[in-house]
């Protein structure tokens, strides 16, 4: 079993002007996806929305060794990441299969990303 991760990117602006209704069939749609995922194998462990990200906060390191903390989002783009899920699977083609039912036409592609297992290290 190999562990993904399911990153959403969205723009934070749309989703916070969307009416009532429309985000009531955004997570209609996040339904339908983990009903997929559980009924064709796969099963989440873990997952969550992402506050805005104006709450962000970004840790460094100046080169001098000191901490260097900045609010606000990262990247100035429109689209930030909004939201994840964690999904164990043997079928990542499967998968794909079943992150398209959160793909938008127009948004952002959801991103699927294997996460290193460091289980065999010592």
């Amino acid at each position: 079993m190999t562990t993904y991760v399911v990153l959403l990117p969205g723009d934070e602006t749309a989703w916070e002007n969307a009416t009532p209704e429309q985000q009531a069939a955004v997570f209609a749609r996040h339904e339908e996806f983990s009903q997929a995922l559980a009924a064709r194998g796969h099963t989440v462990t873990g997952g969550e929305e992402l506050t805005h990200s104006r709450t962000t906060r970004k840790v460094a390191r100046n080169t001098d060794g000191s901490l260097l903390v900045t609010d606000g989002p990262y990247a100035e783009t429109v689209e930030q990441l909004s939201g994840f899920y964690v999904v164990e699977s043997d079928d990542v083609d499967d998968l794909i299969q079943v992150c398209a039912i959160l793909a938008e036409p127009g948004s952002a592609p959801v991103e699927v990303r294997a996460a290193v297992d460091h289980s065999g290290e010592a």
